[in-house]
């Protein structure tokens, strides 16, 4: 079986085109492999549990029955121990779960200590 001379450099072409089509759609096209799209995937799916949660456990804090004093322990304590001190009140943990989220424990810290603002 004989090849036409043109069908070489025609391969060479496509392959070189191909290669091509990758560098640039991984480099600048936004392309990711299929780890790397489950892995943001569920990074998203963390950020936006945490940014449910948060102010649920924030409201559950300041419905405490010594919410005052508990508010006042948490702003006097050490912002890398703040977290701590909400798991330890309990409100981070959800109905229906067991287990506690430092994510969620650290952004209800936030919100409870960020000033407040007026909303005019």
């Amino acid at each position: 079986m004989k090849i036409p001379a043109q069908t070489k450099p025609a391969i060479w072409g496509a392959v070189g085109g191909a290669l091509l089509c990758m560098v640039v759609g991984f480099t600048w096209g936004g392309w990711v492999t299929g780890a790397t799209a489950r892995q943001e995937a569920a990074a998203a799916a963390q950020d936006a549990r945490v940014a449910a949660l948060a102010p649920i456990c924030a409201q559950g804090f300041r419905d405490q029955v010594d919410a005052a004093d508990k508010l006042a322990e948490l702003t006097a304590t050490s912002s890398w121990a703040r977290a701590d001190l909400i798991q330890k009140s309990g409100v981070v943990v959800m109905p229906g779960s067991e287990t506690v989220d430092t994510d969620v424990a650290r952004a209800c810290a936030r919100i409870l200590t960020q000033p407040a603002t007026s909303k005019t």
